[in-house]
């Protein structure tokens, strides 16, 4: 049995687990473009990296350019979803031991929390004005952070 930090370290690794994941299989699904995140303009800018330039900016008073976002596109990308893995820990703590039920829920969770931050945030607009197919797509990247992550978090769990 182990201790509710070490589960939360546990999912803190497994987070990561869960992004290495999620970024394998975007890339594998990109269709050959060339995978670099971000453009020249903020508007063309992933949801990652306007939520950095928002935080640099308002709280740091950091002014950003848009040649940083591909950086800030995969520092916050990967800092969100290990940060993630600590909740995940949480829930392990708890005693859900159904890695292959739990992992879904959570990824499914996570992509829905993302709506319910970035809306308002004005970065993604609400859920229903998104066609199907893109709502899927993400909602599919975030199925595999969570199976990602449980698979990660049970790995960790068996090493001594």
């Amino acid at each position: 049995m182990s201790t509710p930090l070490g589960a939360i370290v546990r999912g803190l690794v497994a987070g990561a687990g869960g992004t290495a994941a999620m970024t394998a299989y975007q890339t594998a699904l990109s269709n050959g473009s060339d995978g670099e995140p971000g453009g020249d303009s903020w508007n063309d800018a992933p949801a990652p990296a306007k939520v950095a330039k928002r935080i640099l900016e308002s709280v740091f008073h950091r002014k950003v350019s848009p040649a940083q976002i591909p950086l800030l596109t995969n520092v916050t990308h990967w800092a969100y979803g290990t940060a993630w893995g600590t909740a995940y820990g949480a829930l392990q703590a708890t005693g859900h031991k159904r890695p292959l039920l739990l992992g879904p829920i959570f990824g499914a969770g996570v992509w829905a929390a993302s709506y319910a931050a970035l809306v308002p945030m004005g970065i993604y607009r609400p859920p229903w004005r998104y066609p199907a197919r893109e709502l899927a797509a993400d909602l599919s990247y975030h199925l595999v952070y969570g199976v990602g992550a449980a698979l990660s978090y049970e790995t960790l769990e068996r090493v001594p």
